[in-house]
């Protein structure tokens, strides 16, 4: 078995989850909140293949994955998206808040999978006798690639830019007449966040904000998850 191969496949599992139940988690706020539409278009689900995107779940990662496998041999940035869950607010009542509350359980979804996956070293440390060495490995990474998998989902989800869930969040803070105006930044939004993440660390010498992110505020995060799941900065 090629070396990087394992590190594909659990890099491949990671990601889906997380995407996976974040969108689920959209679709389940939404119902609660008096918002069928999920249902009825047979979105709210666990099934990944409800909720890919050619490009934004398979296209896009997969580049990705082997490009960093194949020159750095290990993964270090992930990017992409799902299809949306469709969400109906217009009929909740206080549409902008009941946008906001189905946005914030996306990442909200996606923390609680990252702390879940810090719990779950501590059994695989209680266990790992029983496994060979490569086998402990393997798990013990893909718990680190899950939580980093969420970490990065959730995050990026919170940036205050439409159609980001961030950006969702805060037009639910908003009043309504500043909302409006800014929720029109939707049509725009990806071509933001693309420019953002490819094209301005190309254009500029010292400015990369997706690797000033990963060194600062993702690794952050992980070292809180290790924290709050009873296991040390690091780990």
């Amino acid at each position: 078995m090629a070396g990087w191969l394992p590190e594909l496949l659990a890099s491949i599992v990671a990601a889906v989850l997380a995407i996976t139940l974040h969108e689920a988690a959209h679709g389940y706020a939404a119902l609660a909140l008096g918002d069928d539409t999920a249902k009825r278009m047979g979105r709210l689900s666990l099934n990944p293949l409800r909720h890919v995107d050619p490009v934004g779940t398979v296209l896009l990662p997969g580049v990705l994955l082997v490009a960093q496998l194949l020159t750095v041999g290990r993964v270090e940035f992930m990017f992409g998206w799902a299809k949306p869950v469709p969400v109906n607010v217009l009929g909740m009542r206080r549409p902008l808040q009941a946008m906001a509350l189905v946005a914030i359980a996306g990442p909200a979804m996606n923390f609680l999978l990252a702390w879940v996956a810090g719990l779950l070293v501590h059994p695989v440390e209680t266990w790992g006798t029983l496994l060979s060495p490569e086998s402990l490995g393997i798990a013990y990474r893909f718990l680190a690639l899950f939580i980093l998998a969420n970490l990065v989902l959730g995050l990026f989800n919170l940036l205050p830019i439409p159609p980001l869930d961030g950006g969702r969040i805060v037009a639910g803070i908003l009043p309504p007449s500043l909302a409006l105006p800014y929720m029109r930044l939707e049509r725009w939004g990806i071509l933001i966040v693309l420019f953002g993440v490819f094209l301005l660390p190309r254009l500029t010498e010292d400015f990369d904000p997706v690797g000033w992110a990963l060194r600062n505020v993702v690794a952050g995060a992980f070292d809180l998850v290790l924290l709050l799941s009873g296991n040390g900065p690091g780990a």
